[in-house]
């Protein structure tokens, strides 16, 4: 085997791999399942490279990405469900069928008018589909939100379908209202000492964020990761001054650790909202 532009020879490699006898004993070990994980880190890591403006390692975190995808086909293949082909010619249906204003007659001069045809066309596909499979009673516009998601964009994406049939707040006051009513709920299940209540109603509290940002056209995961990597500069900045100090960072004080945490905030230009006390709750 030899390195190859050619997407024959990767199937070719991931054949021999998945060859009983003469392949590689853990790629022969692998299912759907075990798979799957590994084909949502590729995605992830994707993700990362692009967000760190990295060209050379998304070649590279592409190149991952794609293996996943003809692992998947392999294996399918392997149980006579389908081959690689059978997704390229999938796919490439799919988009020729979703793009009527490039491929065919239709008119979409914006993107919002792309979108549009778009979802209507993917409705059409999902009632074309369940249909075809006879399943008892009628389709939920919910139904192919993926499990998988993370939980912050899969609540969005069950929001969105829910809105495009009215179901959605009249305004963003009204989501406020929801968020601190659903705050209140957590503090009284706390007191009560119920975990399973409380871990409930915690879950409203994000699932109403979610929606919050929503309105503002804010994409949670986004936001979420941004403070968490904000979180993780500051805390950064918080250990490099310990070991300046030649302290070690269990012996400093929060109010000490606070107030470098400032001083990382005002290197960053943040405005000056105080952190103490969610840092006072994780203290333990």
């Amino acid at each position: 085997m030899r390195p190859s532009k050619d997407i024959r020879t990767l199937l070719d490699i991931m054949t021999a791999l998945r060859t009983p006898v003469t392949g590689c004993p853990w790629d022969l070990e692998q299912d759907f399942a075990t798979i799957a994980p590994y084909t949502i880190e590729e995605a992830y890591e994707v993700a990362d490279a692009i967000a760190r403006d990295d060209l050379m390692d998304l070649k590279d975190e592409l190149g991952d990405l794609l293996l996943q995808v003809v692992f998947h086909a392999r294996m399918a293949e392997e149980i006579g469900a389908f081959s690689f082909g059978d997704v390229v010619e999938a796919i490439t249906a799919k988009m020729i069928r979703r793009h009527p204003h490039v491929f065919a007659t239709a008119d979409a001069a914006t993107p919002e008018a792309v979108k549009r045809n778009w979802e209507d066309i993917k409705a059409q596909e999902k009632a074309d589909r369940h249909a075809e499979r006879e399943t008892p009673g009628p389709a939920s516009l919910l139904d192919d939100v993926p499990l998988a998601l993370p939980a912050l964009q899969r609540a969005v994406k069950l929001q969105k379908r829910a809105a495009r049939v009215g179901f959605d707040w009249d305004d963003s006051a009204q989501v406020i209202a929801k968020i601190h009513e659903e705050i209140d709920e957590v503090s009284e299940a706390a007191e009560s000492g119920d975990q399973a209540e409380l871990a409930d109603e915690i879950g409203d509290v994000l699932f109403a964020v979610a929606n919050f940002a929503r309105h503002f056209g804010v994409d949670p995961e986004d936001a979420l990761r941004g403070t968490n990597d904000k979180f993780r500069r500051r805390f950064a900045h918080i250990e490099h001054q310990a070991r300046a100090e030649g302290t070690p960072l269990e012996a400093v004080t929060l109010e000490r650790m606070e107030g470098w945490w400032q001083d990382a905030k005002k290197t960053e230009g943040a405005p000056a909202v105080s952190p103490g006390e969610a840092l006072s709750r994780t203290a333990d």
